[in-house]
């Protein structure tokens, strides 16, 4: 009883050396990254990428403003920490992958590993369509209603606000359809009840769509559309995945 008492405090102490060794590598990663982005191009080049939709839409020679007083030196160290983080991201999901995988089934991690790789990818291409696609239709819309009176001069740290935010709505977005793989692998929900639900998700869309995105339709199509498109991905490969089980059932 000792001995294996003794195993099992032994096998505990090798789980939390090795999880402090990969925490301590996706530091590292981490801290790499963000000073190499802090070299180059410097924390000021990567917020004035991040702030390109938006000067893009303003007058000429019109420019963000800065209300606090270390506001211009804290807000772009912010932006790059986030560039950082985004640039470390999938060598910090491999060492996670590297701390579970020796715990799973030989099944469950030829399951784990494409979801997970998939996750990656799907969040990045939501952000990229939000970047490139949405925030300079969205500026523009907003733009053209403002009065001539008015001077537009966005202030920094509330633009970073508005773009972490719509960042994580859409990268959040694009994972619908690995939601839905997800339940139906583990058999919380079948295809056909998510077919036969799919009225309830329309509206759940575009009540989502409505809470996240600024008040003008454009932004709130630009994710209801996309989200409900991806549910109907989900859908379709459920259904690949189940065919495939009751085709290797059969087989059997």
């Amino acid at each position: 009883m000792s001995d294996s008492s003794s195993e099992a405090g032994e096998t505990f102490m090798a789980h939390l050396v090795e999880l402090r060794d990969r925490l301590l590598r996706g530091m590292i990663a981490l801290v790499l990254a963000f000073g190499v982005l802090c070299v180059w191009p410097g924390p000021a080049a990567v917020y004035d990428f991040l702030a390109h939709p938006m000067i893009a839409t303003l007058p000429p020679g019109s420019k963000m403003i800065a209300t606090g007083v270390i506001t211009p030196f804290f807000v772009p160290l912010k932006v790059t920490m986030l560039a950082a983080f985004m640039l470390a991201l999938p060598y910090l999901l491999y060492q996670a992958w590297g701390f579970i995988a020796p715990g799973l089934y030989r099944h469950e991690r030829r399951l784990a590993l494409p979801i997970i790789v998939s996750s990656v990818l799907l969040f990045f291409a939501g952000v990229a369509f939000c970047y490139y696609f949405v925030f300079g239709n969205v500026f523009k819309f907003i733009a053209s209603f403002a009065p001539a009176s008015i001077q537009v001069a966005p202030d920094i740290e509330q633009y970073l606000g508005f773009v972490m935010t719509m960042f994580l709505a859409f990268g959040v977005t694009f994972e619908v359809p690995i939601v839905v793989v997800v339940l139906v692998l583990l058999g919380m929900v079948s295809v056909a009840k998510l077919c036969e639900i799919r009225g309830y998700v329309a509206i759940a869309v575009a009540v989502i769509s409505a809470v996240v995105t600024p008040p003008d339709v454009f932004s709130q199509l630009a994710l209801g559309i996309p989200m409900y498109v991806l549910y109907e991905l989900g859908i379709l490969v459920s259904r690949m995945i189940e065919k495939n089980k009751q085709a290797r059932t059969e087989s059997a």
